[in-house]
């Protein structure tokens, strides 16, 4: 029991070590927002051309299988991305390529960004999907809008982004709305709901720990996924934290019950609690599932976490008196 518990807290340190510090560093594109950034369509269809919105909302993502180059258009109509059959090209001029760097386009501009002067056109990728931050479609505002009540729901805008194909002008249309954040008290009480009914189950049926432990760890390789069908991509962390609590199901000594619960908890849970304060999350789906697996991951990951140590505890023999 020794060697496996020694080997699952390696493996766990060493995954869990290094991604925690560069989630810390994602916030420009995977951050929760109150701003919801909707494609309502485009204004000219075409067959092989998809546009949709990644990442919570940060991004925008063109895909193009039309078979000829679509160009994006800059802020002063320049072109700016060029997705063509053979990959996506950038418009070194543009001085949306240097904006459009962060969400807020805080980047300054260097003397060669000028959207008069010929295109200076740079190959980025060669895939033919690109993504880009475009502040048409965002409040950069730290305050509210004027007139938005942060208790009511409310249409900033309508929005679109320029294409053009070859000669030919059309647009990405969409929304912007600011939504009001959830009840966040709501989802701590059932966080502390789900901890106090996982330990009491447990302590009562002590063979129910392997059904907890899967419906522990499911819901936050549920939320991985959703994650990374939005478009950030897959992360370690979460994945590691539901697999390990997953693995408790098929072996949980005590040691390993109370570190796995803790990680799920710690990594999974308390490390994605941000969800239960803002209205838009980047995940797919609807973000109320979000909540609801992170409200999991919190409560059951300390219930496994304390109905561990509570078996330690009873494992360990009353001194015997003299």
């Amino acid at each position: 029991m020794r060697r496996f518990a020694g080997l699952v807290l390696a493996v766990a340190v060493a995954v869990l070590a290094p991604a925690t510090p560069a989630s810390a560093h994602a916030g420009d594109t995977t951050e929760v927002s109150s701003y919801r950034v909707t494609v309502t369509g485009l204004s000219n269809p075409m067959d092989g051309l998809r546009v949709r919105v990644v990442e919570g909302g940060a991004r925008l993502e063109l895909g193009n299988d039309t078979g000829r180059a679509i160009e994006i258009l800059g802020y002063s109509g320049e072109p700016y991305l060029e997705v063509r059959p053979d990959g996506t090209y950038q418009n070194t001029g543009s001085p949306a390529t240097y904006l459009n760097e962060t969400r807020d386009g805080g980047t300054a501009l260097p003397p060669a960004a000028d959207p008069t002067a010929a295109p200076t056109w740079r190959k980025i990728s060669s895939d033919t999907t690109v993504r880009w931050h475009d502040q048409r479609t965002q409040w950069t505002e730290p305050a509210l809008p004027a007139g938005v009540m942060p208790d009511q729901p409310h249409r900033l805008r309508e929005w679109v982004v320029p294409l053009r194909d070859q000669v030919r002008t059309f647009d990405i249309q969409g929304t912007l709305d600011y939504e009001p954040p959830p009840a966040a008290w709501a989802w701590w009480a059932g966080a502390a709901l789900i901890g106090l009914a996982v330990t009491l189950i447990a302590r009562r049926w002590s063979g129910s720990v392997r059904v907890l432990t899967l419906v522990a760890g499911l819901p936050t390789l549920g939320y991985a996924t959703a994650r990374a069908l939005d478009g950030e991509g897959w992360s370690g962390v979460p994945i590691v934290a539901g697999l390990l609590a997953c693995a408790a199901a098929y072996r949980h000594p005590p040691f390993y019950l109370a570190l796995s619960g803790f990680i799920l908890a710690a990594f999974a849970g308390f490390g994605s609690a941000d969800v239960f304060f803002a209205a838009v999350v980047p995940a797919a789906g609807p973000a109320w599932l979000a909540r609801a697996a992170v409200a999991i991951a919190i409560g059951a990951g300390a219930g496994l976490a304390l109905t561990g140590v509570l078996r330690l505890r009873a494992a360990v023999p009353a001194p015997t008196t003299v």
